[in-house]
């Protein structure tokens, strides 16, 4: 005899039910988002691009490396893993269903001799007063059930949570629905990031793509403050947003507080808190070890300035009076970032009203001249993430939506309850879709209630 050979779409039809193919993706998606951890992801940072080969970095794009959750194959993988779970639902769907809706009520001996828990209860009652007994037994310990009789002998049918089975199929169906909005919020999504500076409007964002992406309504940074514990560390740094419509504050928002985890949201787009810094002129004079020779130094921002022994210098952090810090100290303080000409990096803090602490440093540390603090212009900046994301609300809904399918599939079980009542004797048999040695125990007390119940009323 002959196998018939399948044809093709038959044959594709047995690839994508297959549970084989469902690990597969399972594990090659897990494994190569590995990928997204390990390579930076948008934006390739300098430090990154100087230490890799530039045959690497040609092969990395690519091969979609730097915006993997984008790329042209791991979205169909995706797609793949999706026709999957739609397939194995199909091809399983309709035998539960029919479990679920057609239920054997009929206490057979084929089906007795299949159940591992079946048990007989003697008894000399008439079988309509065995029937009645065991209907309210039934209905008041475990589930109304259903009766049927069939040549004298009356089967009763009772069963609990049925739906349960549909667990599996609530669980495919978050995560196809959380891939939907994934796939919805990566085609008419964005992500990007903008730098307001106080008192200044941006009316656009620059895209992780490094494209510009015009907003139809502005933002005004009203004012940006920072606080500090006192180790210097920032504690936490808040802007005052306001949004503005045809150069018009719009009412609800002006004066919008944003900060770490409290986000600003408008318009489907979600500004969050990243980042801070001075745009602010900081102003140092340099002198050699004896004091002579000083040189005036204006260092803008965060960029770097060249000293007379030709090493480099920025500011990372500034404060206006130190004594916060230090009880025994005053005045204006910033804290620099020294590389000198052979390569060495120095992070030390310089002061305004303490040179002799500047003269002392250079001293110790032979850094070569004497830096001295003079004070700075401040003009803060926030940095924000600005992120759009239609799908969110739909992933939100898959979530939850899984949440009950997991919870239905491990702590939820289908429990089926047939009686046969038949000359007196009554026979019972219990199953369980899962945690057979719990439903064992349940059944087993059943049982002896039911067996307690017949007895007093003989």
């Amino acid at each position: 005899m002959t196998t018939p050979k399948k044809d093709f779409l038959h044959s594709l039809w047995d690839f994508f039910c297959s549970l084989k193919l469902t690990m597969f993706l399972l594990i090659f998606l897990a494994l190569i988002s590995i990928i997204g951890t390990v390579v930076p992801q948008g934006a390739i940072p300098e430090e990154y691009i100087a230490q890799t080969t530039p045959a690497k970095l040609k092969l990395y794009k690519t091969l979609g490396f730097f915006d993997m959750y984008h790329s042209w194959w791991f979205i169909l993988l995706l797609y793949m893993l999706t026709v999957n779970l739609v397939a194995c639902s199909f091809k399983r769907l309709p035998h539960i269903w029919k479990i679920i809706t057609e239920p054997v009520t009929l206490f057979s001996e084929g089906l007795e001799k299949s159940l591992t828990n079946v048990a007989s209860i003697k008894s000399r009652g008439e079988t309509a007063k065995l029937k009645e007994e065991a209907f309210a037994f039934l209905k008041a310990e475990f589930a109304e059930p259903a009766i049927s009789e069939v040549d004298g002998t009356w089967h009763l049918f009772a069963q609990k949570t049925p739906w349960c089975r549909l667990s599996v199929y609530f669980v495919h169906l978050s995560v196809i629905i959380i891939f939907i909005g994934s796939m919805i919020g990566s085609l008419f999504g964005f992500k990007g990031f903008v730098n307001i500076l106080e008192g200044e409007t941006a009316s656009s964002i620059m895209l992780r793509s490094e494209k510009e992406h015009k907003l139809d309504f502005s933002l005004r940074l009203e004012q940006f403050s920072v606080s500090k514990y006192a180790t210097g560390a920032p504690k936490e740094f808040k802007s005052i947003l306001t949004v503005l419509e045809n150069g018009k504050p719009v009412p609800g928002y002006e004066n919008a507080r944003v900060i770490v985890n409290d986000p600003l949201t408008y318009k489907g787009l979600t500004f969050y808190q990243s980042s801070y810094g001075n745009a602010g002129n900081y102003f140092f004079t340099v002198t050699d070890l004896d004091g002579k020779n000083p040189v005036s130094l204006t260092i803008s921002g965060e960029s770097s300035v060249t000293l007379p022994d030709g090493s480099s210098m920025h500011v990372t952090d500034s404060v206006k009076d130190v004594s916060a810090f230090a009880g025994d100290l005053s005045g204006p303080a910033a804290q620099v970032e020294l590389h000198t000409r052979n390569g060495k990096a120095e992070s030390f803090v310089v002061y305004a009203n303490h040179p002799e602490l500047n003269l002392q440093h250079a001293k110790n540390h032979g850094t070569g001249p004497v830096i001295h603090y003079k004070g700075s212009e401040e003009r803060m900046y926030t940095g924000l993430q600005v992120a759009k994301d239609p799908g969110v609300e739909i992933v939100w809904f898959g979530c939850i939506l899984m949440i009950i399918g997991v919870y239905a599939a491990f702590f939820m079980s289908h429990r089926r309850i047939w009686i046969r009542i038949q000359d007196g004797s009554v026979t019972v048999g219990g199953n369980a879709s899962k945690n057979q040695g719990a439903f064992q125990q349940y059944f087993d007390g059943l049982v002896e209630r039911l067996k307690s119940n017949l007895d007093k009323e003989r």
